[in-house]
C-alpha cells in the first residue's frame, strides 16, 4: 500500500512540476511569440491590458508613440495614442485593437510589452504579475532625429517620394520620410487615411522608402563604376568617344536633352568626367563591355537582390534587383544562365533603367558604402531599449553588414561625386564651407513623359557623418538635380554641425 502511494505521489509531484515549468514558460519565455501573433484574438485583448511602452525620439524625450488609460467594462485598458500624428508614420507604425500592429509597434512589440527575453525584463515582469501591478513596457529609443525627420516630411509634401538620411559609420538612420503619410491617431477610423499630404495621396500605408522599387537612373552609375573599377578593367582616366548615344541592339540610347533640344555630345571624354556629367552613352558603352552578369554581382556587393536589415517587419522591406513582369505580377529576376541573361539590357542596366529597381534605403546605403571607404553599415532605427524605471535593456552598436568594394574604388568614386557637386550635374547640393559628394538620377517613367529624380550623397565628403537618398516621383521635366538635390542640401544643413547649430553627429 506505501508503495502504490509513494508512486502516485511521484506521479502528482511530476505533474506539478511540468505544469509550473509549462506556465513559466508560456507566461514568461515564450510570452514574447505570443505576444507577436497578429492573429492571436486573445493575446491582442490581453495586450490592451499592458501599458506598452513609450517610442521616443533620439533625444529621448520626444514621445512619439503613449498610452491613453480607458475604463472598458469595469477594466482598466491602454489604448495606443500618437501625440504627432503623422510623424514618421510608416516607420512607427500602429498597434491598434482592430488592425492589429506594423512598424516598429510590431517588430518592437516584445520590448514594448515587456515580453522579451531579457532577463531583467522577465524578473521584473513576474514581480509586477506577483503584486499585481499593471504590466509595464520597456521603452523604445529611436536613431530618428525629430527635427530633420520632420523637415524631410515638410520638403516632401505635396509630392509622392522618399527621404533616407544616416550616418554612414554608425548606420544610425536620421530620418526616414515616405509621402504621402497619414495620421497614425485616425487609424481604423472612419475616413482615418484621408490625412494625406499635399496633391500626393497613393498608398499612404506603404513605406517609399524601404517598399517602393524605382528605376535607379543614372545614380546606378556608382554601381557601374565600381564593377569597372574594382577588377581594373577600366580606371578612372579610361578614354571613350562620346557621340551622344551608344547603339544597343541597333538603336540609339541617348544622352540628355541639351539647351537646343538635342542629346548632350561630349565627344572625347574619360570615366570620371562622364560620371560628373551624367554621359549615358560612355555607361551604356561600360554596361555592354563588362556584360549584365557582372554589374548585377557587383550590385550584389552593395545589398541589391537581399532585403537590407532593419528593425522594421519583413514584409514592409524589399530587396532591390532586376525585376521583369509575368503573369503572376512583378517579381525578382536573378539571372543564373545566358538565355536569362538576354533578357537583361546590358547597355540601360548600366545607367540604371532596363529591369533594375531599387528602394530608397538600398541607394542610401549603396552612397554610405562609399562614404565609408566601401563598407556599407547595418542600418538601424532603434538606439537603445530602456527600462521604464531607468536602466539600459539593449544598446544598439555599430555593424558593417558587408564589404560593398575595395577602399580604391571607393576614394575614387568618391572624389567623382565631390566633382558631381562642385562642377557637374549636382551644383544644387552645394553647401559653403562643406564639401559635399554626391550623384544624380533621373529615370524615364511611362515612356519617357515622366521622370524618377533621385539624387544620393553624403557630407562632408573626407569625414562623412551623413550619407543618404532623395527620391521623388513622377516629375514632368523634373531631373534629379532640379528636384531632389536641393532637398538633399537641406537634409544635410539640418545634420553637419558645420552647417547648423545642432551638433548632431551621431544618432
Amino acid at each position: 500500500m506505501n508503495r502504490q502511494i509513494s508512486r502516485v505521489a511521484l506521479v502528482a509531484l511530476g505533474l506539478l512540476a511540468a505544469l509550473i515549468v509549462a506556465t513559466t514558460y508560456w507566461q514568461t519565455w515564450a510570452s514574447g511569440g505570443l505576444a507577436a501573433r497578429q492573429d492571436n484574438e486573445i493575446q491582442r485583448v490581453a495586450q490592451l491590458e499592458i501599458k506598452r511602452g513609450l517610442i521616443l525620439a533620439s533625444n529621448g524625450k520626444t514621445v512619439l508613440a503613449a498610452n491613453v488609460k480607458k475604463k472598458v467594462g469595469g477594466e482598466t485598458l491602454y489604448f495606443r495614442t500618437y501625440p504627432h500624428g503623422s510623424f514618421a508614420a510608416q516607420v512607427i507604425g500602429y498597434a491598434n485593437q482592430s488592425l492589429g500592429r506594423s512598424g516598429l509597434e510590431r517588430e518592437a512589440n516584445a520590448y514594448l510589452t515587456a515580453s522579451d527575453e531579457n532577463v531583467s525584463t522577465i524578473l521584473d515582469t513576474l514581480s509586477q504579475r506577483l503584486r499585481g501591478a499593471t504590466i509595464t513596457g520597456n521603452n523604445v529609443v529611436l536613431t530618428v532625429n525629430a527635427k530633420v525627420q520632420k523637415l524631410a516630411q515638410s520638403l516632401l509634401s505635396g509630392q509622392c517620394g522618399a527621404v533616407v538620411a544616416l550616418n554612414p559609420k554608425t548606420g544610425g538612420i536620421y530620418a526616414m520620410a515616405s509621402s504621402p503619410t497619414y495620421n497614425l491617431d485616425r487609424i481604423g477610423q472612419k475616413n482615418g487615411f484621408a490625412a494625406t499630404q499635399g496633391g500626393c495621396t497613393a498608398a499612404p500605408l506603404l513605406n517609399r522608402a524601404t517598399q517602393g522599387r524605382y528605376p535607379p537612373g543614372s545614380t546606378f552609375k556608382t554601381i557601374t563604376a565600381a564593377a569597372a573599377l574594382d577588377d581594373g578593367v577600366y580606371t578612372p582616366s579610361s578614354g571613350f568617344y562620346d557621340p551622344g548615344y551608344c547603339t544597343e541592339y541597333g538603336k540609339q540610347v541617348k544622352n540628355a536633352l541639351d539647351q537646343s533640344g538635342g542629346a548632350e555630345a561630349f565627344g572625347h571624354i574619360d570615366l570620371f568626367d562622364a560620371y560628373v556629367h551624367s554621359v549615358n552613352a560612355v555607361y551604356c558603352m561600360i554596361g555592354q563591355k563588362l556584360g549584365a552578369a557582372k554589374v548585377l554581382d557587383e550590385a550584389k556587393k552593395f545589398g541589391f537582390y537581399s532585403t537590407p536589415p532593419l528593425e522594421t517587419p519583413s514584409d514592409e522591406r524589399s530587396p532591390s534587383g532586376c525585376y521583369l513582369a509575368n503573369k503572376h505580377g512583378l517579381n525578382l529576376f536573378d539571372p543564373k544562365t545566358a538565355k536569362q541573361l538576354a533578357e537583361v539590357d546590358p547597355g540601360r542596366l548600366g545607367f540604371g533603367q532596363s529591369c533594375m529597381l531599387a528602394t530608397p534605403l538600398q541607394m542610401a546605403l549603396v552612397a554610405a558604402a562609399i562614404a565609408n571607404g566601401g563598407k556599407e553599415p547595418v542600418p538601424h532605427l532603434i538606439k537603445e531599449v530602456t527600462k521604464p524605471g531607468g536602466g539600459v535593456v539593449l544598446r544598439v552598436h555599430p555593424h558593417t553588414w558587408r564589404q560593398a568594394t575595395k577602399p580604391q574604388t571607393a576614394a575614387e568614386i568618391r572624389d567623382m561625386m565631390v566633382q558631381v557637386v562642385e562642377r557637374g550635374t549636382g551644383t544644387s547640393a552645394q553647401i559653403p564651407g562643406v564639401q559635399v559628394a554626391g550623384k544624380t538620377g533621373t529615370a524615364e517613367i511611362c515612356d519617357c513623359k515622366y521622370y524618377d529624380a533621385w539624387f544620393i550623397f553624403f557630407a562632408p565628403a573626407n569625414n562623412p557623418v551623413v550619407a543618404g537618398a532623395v527620391l521623388v516621383e513622377h516629375q514632368l521635366n523634373g531631373f534629379g538635380g532640379a528636384v531632389a538635390a536641393p532637398i538633399a542640401k537641406q537634409i544635410m544643413q539640418a545634420i553637419l554641425p558645420q552647417a547648423s547649430n545642432s551638433g548632431t553627429n551621431g544618432h
